[in-house]
């Protein structure tokens, strides 16, 4: 069984054991239209080159309007404008047995305050304080910078043109490890894998799912 996790695969699972099951353990691919994801993998190229500094005026001549519209949103966004640490860059850590983590979109400072930006160009999390993505990149980031004076994650909503900003404190740091470590022993520990009725709508693999 799998000692590595990423966020993605840690919301995949608590959405629906059956559809972790067909994705990261038999690893089938479905079929599904690229379209909903050709508008972010753009913004996403667009903003990491931007902060290396690489030009991109061709590229942006090839964005459509409303993906224009979306990069000028970024390019307005006060945290974007930041001083840049790094961008789209790998980074991980070990809890308990377990190693998670993921690909950060970047992260910028002011001083010795941090921030690790998340661009959505669909909607932010419901629940942001408690989604994997912010407690793994914060305990990622918290590890890796070891001094600095604020540590936060921003969710940059680009569908809604707004922030949701996430600050990382110690009180917060020992609950955040145990929700990880007992969401990666969950995933351990289960033989059934059994499918979540209520996202099967939303899923790709429902036409193959045994719904057991």
């Amino acid at each position: 069984m799998y000692n590595n996790y990423s966020p993605n695969m840690l919301k995949t699972y608590k959405a629906c054991p059956k559809k972790f099951y067909y994705q990261y353990i038999e690893k089938i691919s479905m079929p599904k239209s690229s379209l909903p994801f050709e508008k972010g993998k753009k913004i996403h190229a667009l903003a990491n080159y931007s902060l290396q500094k690489i030009k991109i005026d061709r590229l942006e001549t090839a964005l459509t309007k409303e993906e224009a519209m979306i990069w000028q949103k970024l390019l307005n966004n006060p945290y974007y404008n930041k001083d840049c640490l790094k961008s789209e860059f790998p980074l991980m850590i070990k809890l308990e047995k377990y190693w998670v983590g993921g690909r950060i979109d970047a992260v910028v400072f002011e001083g010795d305050n941090y921030y690790i930006l998340d661009y959505k160009t669909g909607s932010a999390p419901k629940n942001a304080q408690y989604d994997f993505q912010t407690m793994v990149y914060l305990m990622c980031m918290d590890k890796y910078l070891k001094n600095y004076s604020e540590l936060s994650f921003v969710y940059i909503d680009l569908k809604n043109d707004k922030n949701a900003v996430i600050k990382f404190n110690r009180e917060k740091e020992s609950e955040y490890e145990t929700k990880i470590v007992e969401a990666c022993q969950t995933i351990e520990k289960d033989s059934l894998y059994k499918c979540n009725p209520q996202n099967c709508n939303f899923c790709e693999y429902s036409k193959i799912c045994t719904k057991n």
